[in-house]
């Protein structure tokens, strides 16, 4: 009998499925509302769920919620649903909405989701499974701002200090996964949660492996070693062979952001929209994506992501036309004797952005325009050039959350120092559309609102809007029932089944 029992032990072992993944840098706190960095938030996301969450395609759904109800533009109730468990199998209940809320807007936790609850007038339960949340004004992301990891109210109500708590290294989630350890600069390990409330995962175990240097990524991915991993377009292009492609499936879409040119707009040169429209003719968008991506990327057109509902088709790519653009510098008083002359200025440890500045440089000197590049190291660049303003043009990227909030970058409030809004845009309709949209619950509505503030940016031209790369990934062909989507790959992973 004790030789049957070790064999099941044994073959239980054997047979459990591990999806082995890499992570370049440590998680400092495994606590959903202090997850600041991105190694955090990663993990963080195994073990947490929110009350909503994206489906596939971007939209509003359910999650730890059963269901939702606008009575009023500003009064929402929200119900739970009843087999929800924390990983200690206590259930959740309304009480651990209340408490997370009351944690996040706590001026001794310092988090940097605050302000998303800075419209959120009152939070309450009505029962055990009902929560009440009121608002003090009709709030277009009022139910995103739910989208963060509940805390459990049974285990830290007597705690004193959240952001020292041990409970950010032993976190107890709601989860799909649970953590079995974790230790500062090593691998980490999580295994399936048997309770999870939508069902156990299929993958016995998740093995994120601590690999510092993306070069030794690369190479445990070659080696199988890894399951996922991102692949940049030259070791897509260059530095992977048919066995790779014979083992790994490549998926590419785009990512949630984008590269541009900012111009001062407080600079007089640039001031005059036919200056900015001139330069905008004179560079050509699709070579910087076939040249730096090798056509894994696409041209940006404006403001927001294209699939997005804030996208507006309408407005097309902006052709190269220099002879267009050699008319309008000559309109604004630029021509051979006289050119136009300003500096770009951009950060060290982005080759990317260097070679996008030197381009640019080759494609505008063909309707005369002599742009100097200055390339600054990181902490200098914020701290003497972007903070302060002091610059004519600046090679920047911004990354966009699937639902755009357009206050902080074009919003004329947000143009004054420590905003967003580095280019110190200002324009009354846009304020007028932001506050408007701010102001709405209903998406179709917002969606009209925002592809309207997309047209009138992409017009105006604050920003020569230049590219949005790929994501690209590479999935080990073993894994089976993964869906690639809008928001990516891992909507869906606790279906994924590993086929030795």
């Amino acid at each position: 009998m004790r030789i049957i029992f070790l064999t099941l032990i044994l073959f239980n072992f054997l047979a459990s499925s591990t999806l082995n993944l890499s992570m370049s840098s440590s998680p400092s706190r495994l606590n959903p509302i202090l997850a600041n960095d991105s190694a955090s938030s990663e993990i963080a996301d195994w073990l947490f769920n929110g009350l909503f969450k994206y489906d596939k395609d971007g939209n509003i759904t359910t999650e730890i919620a059963s269901s939702y109800t606008f009575v009023t533009p500003t009064k929402l109730i929200v119900k739970l649903k009843p087999n929800v468990l924390w990983h200690d199998k206590e259930r959740v209940t309304s009480k651990d909405v209340v408490f997370t809320y009351h944690k996040i807007i706590d001026p001794k936790v310092f988090n940097s989701i605050k302000s998303n609850f800075k419209e959120v007038e009152s939070v309450k339960a009505l029962d055990e499974l009902s929560v009440e949340i009121i608002y003090k004004k009709p709030y277009f992301k009022a139910l995103e701002t739910w989208m963060v990891g509940l805390l459990p109210y049974h285990i830290l109500k007597d705690e004193k200090d959240l952001m020292t708590s041990s409970f950010n290294k032993n976190p107890i989630g709601t989860g799909s996964y649970k953590l079995k350890e974790f230790k500062t600069a090593q691998d980490i390990e999580l295994v399936a949660n048997d309770d999870f409330f939508e069902g156990r995962p299929k993958i016995d175990k998740i093995l994120y492996k601590f690999i510092p240097d993306p070069n030794t990524s690369f190479l445990y991915l070659k080696q199988k070693k890894l399951d996922i991993g991102g692949l940049t377009p030259m070791q897509v292009k260059r530095q992977i062979d048919d066995g790779f492609k014979d083992s790994f499936e490549i998926l590419s879409r785009p990512s949630f952001g984008f590269t541009y040119l900012g111009f001062n707009l407080e600079n007089p040169k640039f001031k005059d929209i036919k200056v900015r429209q001139a330069l905008s003719l004179a560079i050509n968008r699709q070579e910087l994506v076939d040249i730096l991506f090798f056509g894994y990327g696409e041209v940006c057109n404006g403001p927001f992501m294209p699939d997005s509902f804030a996208y507006n088709e309408e407005i097309k790519e902006t052709k190269q036309n220099l002879q267009k653009a050699k008319e309008l510098l000559k309109e604004a008083g630029y021509d051979e004797k006289n050119p136009l002359s300003f500096e770009l200025i951009t950060n060290t440890g982005n080759d990317i952005r260097v070679n996008t500045a030197q381009i640019l440089q080759y494609q505008l000197e063909k309707v005369g325009v002599i742009m100097k590049i200055r390339v600054m190291e990181w902490q200098a660049f914020l701290n003497t050039v972007v903070t302060p303003r002091k610059f004519e043009t600046v090679l920047l990227g911004w990354s966009l959350a699937l639902m755009p909030d357009a206050y902080p970058l074009w919003h004329s409030n947000s143009a004054k120092l420590g905003g967003f809004n580095l280019v110190n845009y200002k324009n009354e309709k846009i304020d007028e559309l932001i506050e408007k949209g701010s102001g709405t619950i209903n998406k179709d509505e917002l969606s009209v609102i925002y592809k309207e503030i997309f047209k009138i940016i992409a017009n105006d031209l604050p920003y020569l809007f230049l590219y949005i790369p790929d994501s690209i990934t590479a999935i080990n062909k073993d894994i089976k029932n993964i869906e690639p989507s809008f928001i990516g790959i891992m909507h869906n992973q606790k279906d994924w089944e590993i086929k030795e």
